[in-house]
């Protein structure tokens, strides 16, 4: 058995705010990189031979390979083909979030977005709003991959329930800064048991499959946004904020998408 684990930043126990990846930036690095390794054990523990992991979180650079299991393989960095699930390909067999978020404006949960607060305002699929455990469950299931387990806040369970995985919680949400959360060694006890118990059942779980035709479509937070994301062919201006694609591929339509949140991204107020 080969598991893929994907690794995000705002849904580890302890951090509620942006300001730490600069106050705190080393901490919280360790925090990050211990959860995972949880994850890595819980794995390892249900009999997995290959273990992957992918940093997935803002430069993508955050994990501290040095202190991460030894018998894991590392991505970091980016650009990558697949983002923050780089390694989908790489034939495993089940994939594990861990430290995700809720979706763009999830009442009560800590720092939701959707790939980027700066300029995603919603995203939705096929018409129904969906968040980074939604679209990279669907990036998993187009590789026949189910997604087994996430982790994170109380404000992320919908979402994680709804694409079938099981969800771990290491906090609860007091506001999108404020949270109460577990003693991190208990996190990564609860992470490392589930994970454990999750892979040994994996027969249960079904990749997450999105029928064609695919429709992405995107609010950004300003109309001047959507003007360069109008050079991507086929992507179509739906209202003053919002663009869509659509295209028999999943992928297809998930790679215009992110090639339009990085076109929104290079505009600036005049």
């Amino acid at each position: 058995m080969r598991v893929l684990i994907s690794a995000d930043w705002e849904g580890i126990a302890g951090i509620v705010s942006w300001a730490q990846e600069q106050e705190e930036s080393m901490r919280c690095r360790r925090l990050m990189t211990a959860e995972v390794n949880a994850a890595v054990q819980g794995a390892l523990a249900a009999g997995a031979e290959q273990v992957i992991v992918n940093d997935s979180h803002g430069s993508m650079r955050n994990l501290i390979i040095e202190e991460l299991h030894p018998s894991v393989r590392l991505i970091s960095g980016s650009l990558k083909e697949f983002s923050m699930m780089a390694g989908i390909q790489m034939d495993v067999d089940a994939a594990v979030f861990i430290g995700y978020h809720a979706k763009a404006g999830t009442a009560r949960a800590i720092l939701d977005h959707t790939y980027s607060g700066s300029c995603v305002y919603a995203w939705r699929l096929n018409g129904i709003p969906a968040g980074e455990t939604t679209l990279n469950a669907a990036i998993a299931g187009y590789f026949d991959v189910p997604v087994v387990l996430v982790s994170g806040d109380d404000g992320l369970r919908d979402e994680a329930e709804s694409i079938g995985a099981v969800h771990v919680q290491v906090k609860e949400a007091q506001s999108r800064y404020s949270a109460c959360s577990i003693h991190p060694e208990a996190a990564r006890e609860r992470i490392e048991s589930e994970v454990r118990s999750v892979l040994g059942r994996i027969r249960e779980f079904q990749p997450l499959k999105v029928s064609p035709p695919v429709t992405m479509e995107l609010d950004v937070v300003s109309s001047a946004m959507v003007e360069p994301m109008l050079l991507i062919p086929g992507l179509e201006r739906q209202g003053p904020r919002t663009a869509a694609f659509t295209d028999d591929d999943y992928v297809t339509a998930y790679k215009a998408m992110r090639a339009a949140i990085a076109l929104a991204n290079t505009v600036r107020r005049g």
